[in-house]
C-alpha cells in the first residue's frame, strides 16, 4: 500500500485511489452523491483531504452490509468538516444503523433456515410457506416471488406500486 508523506495535507484522486482501495470512478460517484468532498485546483483537478480517507473507508464498509448510500450521506453529514473523524465519531453513527442491521440478520437467518421448505416455484403464495407469506396472507393480492417485506398498497392509495 502506497504510504503518503503527512506533510502532504490534500491527496489526489489517484493517490485516494490507491490508499482506499476505492477506484477512481468510485471516488467520483461517491462524490457526486455528496459522500465525499474535494476542492479544485487552478487546473480544475480534484484535491481532497486526508479525513477523505476515513470517510471513504466508512462507505465502503457501510455499502457492504447494505446501508443505502442516503443513509450513508446523512451520517456523514453529521460528521465534523476537515478533521479525521474519532472513534466516538464512528461509535455514535453505527450505533444508529444496529437496530436496522439486526432486523437483516434475523430476516437473513429465517430465510436460510426455511429455504429448504420452498418447492422453488417462484409464486412463494403457498399456505405453508414460511418465508415471506405465512397463513397465505399475500396470495389474494399479488403474485409472484416475495422474499422480502414489501409495502402492500391500501385501498384508497393513489400509484402504490409493489417493489419486487
Amino acid at each position: 500500500m502506497p504510504q503518503i508523506p503527512e506533510k502532504i495535507h490534500e491527496l489526489t484522486v489517484g493517490q485516494l485511489s490507491a490508499r482506499s482501495g476505492a477506484a477512481v470512478s468510485a471516488l467520483h460517484f461517491y462524490e457526486a452523491k455528496g459522500l465525499i468532498t474535494s476542492r479544485r485546483t487552478s487546473g480544475n483537478q480534484r484535491r481532497y483531504s486526508r479525513d477523505a480517507l476515513r470517510r471513504v473507508a466508512f462507505v465502503r464498509a457501510a455499502q457492504r452490509v447494505g446501508i443505502p448510500l442516503a443513509t450513508i450521506r446523512q451520517a456523514l453529514a453529521e460528521l465534523p468538516e476537515e478533521r479525521t473523524p474519532t472513534r466516538e465519531d464512528w461509535a455514535r453513527l453505527s450505533r444508529t444503523w444496529r437496530a436496522e442491521l439486526d432486523a437483516r440478520i434475523q430476516q437473513l437467518a429465517r430465510l436460510r433456515d426455511h429455504l429448504t421448505d420452498c418447492i422453488g416455484c417462484g409464486c412463494l403464495s403457498l399456505k405453508t410457506c414460511v418465508l415471506s407469506n405465512p397463513d397465505d396472507v399475500l396470495g389474494e393480492r399479488l403474485a409472484g416471488s416475495r422474499l422480502l417485506p414489501v409495502r402492500l398498497p391500501q385501498d384508497g392509495d393513489e400509484g402504490a406500486r409493489e417493489e419486487a
